[in-house]
């Protein structure tokens, strides 16, 4: 198994994962498999340069595995990846993915599989995972300059109610002590008159999840009511919002073909603190996209500053064949670009090391996901007790480790 890309496409291999366990299969490391299922991203043509080479990487192994690509540079370019190695496949059905290996192996599910299944470990998800994530929503509406997921995702859809019930409630049974909601575009979530504010509260209202963690979801989708919903549960829902900001200059967001001013993003920011005192705000940010002048990068910086956001996800901007933006004028020198990049990084550790600083002293729900290690609901990580592998603890962080930690060992 190999993952590519972005958090909805680690979940979606979490499922694949499972559905082979359930027919026997084992994962093992590449040298000793048999099959390699590759889950392929196509966000920037860096992206899909990495697939082509992880496809050839695998089929090259000395025992010639099948390799059976997926994911969005599967929906977009399957001739290409088949043309790589004769012992390539391409099944862009992600559903049909397990059926495609075992057939490919010869194996036949109904006469009882491959052999006993097999136990995680200290893990939740077979790929080793204690945070596991539940899709609810794929596919995106949006016309982003930059981005070519739409055509490979196709349109905005919803996983109904009940199955995303049943859906937390095999991660719980599987040990889960936080689910992650994940989608392309999350905010979108609607099925029937259920938004994703509804959907909450139905989850906390029919399951027992200890924890519940939205991950990105764009401006628009942080609705007074989702954010009732949050303040309401009693620390059942992570205070955390990942909010996509990409650029923090209007002319540049405008090029991106994003719908919303700075202004209008920070007002949605003020009204998630003002709900939620001490909410963790994270985003993702692009530098030198084409046309960003150096008085435009520097809006964007001051807009980050100003915003003090607990996480940021920094991106140059990668030209992606097939996007407007891939043949707009002024597309920025890497030199400069490198830059932008260096300062902009700089911004972020600052801020995620002083939003770190503003929980010392405060009581944290923290997840123990590694020995003597986990994160808190605002995905601090933090330092903590040995012996509480798997659970949720509460503790008084007493400063920061020299590394940016928070300390909360006793």
């Amino acid at each position: 198994m190999s993952n590519l890309g972005c958090r909805v496409n680690r979940v979606e291999l979490d499922v694949i994962a499972r559905e082979l366990e359930a027919t026997g299969c084992e994962l093992v490391k590449e040298d000793d498999a048999d099959a390699i299922v590759i889950n392929t991203c196509a966000v920037t043509g860096e992206a899909e340069a990495k697939a082509r080479k992880a496809v050839r990487h695998a089929a090259a192994l000395p025992q010639e595995p099948i390799v059976l690509a997926t994911g969005c540079v599967a929906s977009l370019f399957a001739p290409e990846l088949e043309a790589l190695a004769a012992n390539v496949i391409v099944e862009a059905d992600k559903a049909l993915v397990s059926g495609r290996v075992l057939s490919e192996l010869g194996v036949d599910c109904a006469s009882g599989g491959l052999g006993a299944i097999r136990s995680h470990g200290s893990s939740v998800t077979p790929t080793g995972r204690m945070r596991p994530g539940l899709k609810i929503q794929d596919g995106c509406d949006n016309r982003c300059t930059y981005c070519i997921v739409w055509k490979a995702r196709g349109a905005a859809r919803s996983v109904s109610p009940d199955k995303v019930l049943s859906g937390v409630r095999d991660l719980i049974e599987d040990g889960a002590r936080e689910v992650v909601l994940t989608g392309i575009d999350l905010g979108r979530y609607e099925f029937g008159n259920l938004d994703l504010a509804g959907l909450l509260a139905h989850i906390l209202e029919e399951t027992e999840v200890a924890r519940l963690r939205l991950s990105s979801i764009e401006p628009a989708g942080v609705t007074d009511e989702l954010l009732r919903v949050m303040a309401d549960s009693e620390g059942r829902v992570a205070p955390f919002l990942h909010i996509p900001l990409q650029s923090g200059c209007d002319a540049t967001l405008s090029r991106m073909g994003r719908p919303y001013t700075v202004a209008e993003y920070e007002e949605v920011v003020e009204r998630a603190r003002m709900a939620l005192p001490g909410v963790a705000v994270a985003c993702d940010l692009i530098v030198a996209f084409p046309g960003e002048t150096d008085e435009e990068f520097s809006e964007s910086l001051a807009t980050c500053e100003r915003i003090a956001f607990s996480k940021m996800h920094v991106f140059r901007y990668s030209r992606r064949p097939g996007t407007v933006a891939a043949s707009m004028v002024g597309q920025v020198d890497p030199a400069v670009s490198a830059e932008r990049g260096r300062l902009m990084r700089e911004c972020a550790a600052a801020s995620r090391r002083s939003y770190a600083e503003s929980l010392v002293g405060s009581e944290q729900l923290v997840l123990v996901e590694h020995d003597a290690r986990g994160v808190t609901g605002g995905l601090v990580d933090a330092v903590v007790d040995e012996g509480h592998l798997g659970e949720l603890i509460r503790v008084v962080p007493s400063g920061l480790t020299p590394a940016g930690l928070l300390d909360a060992r006793s």
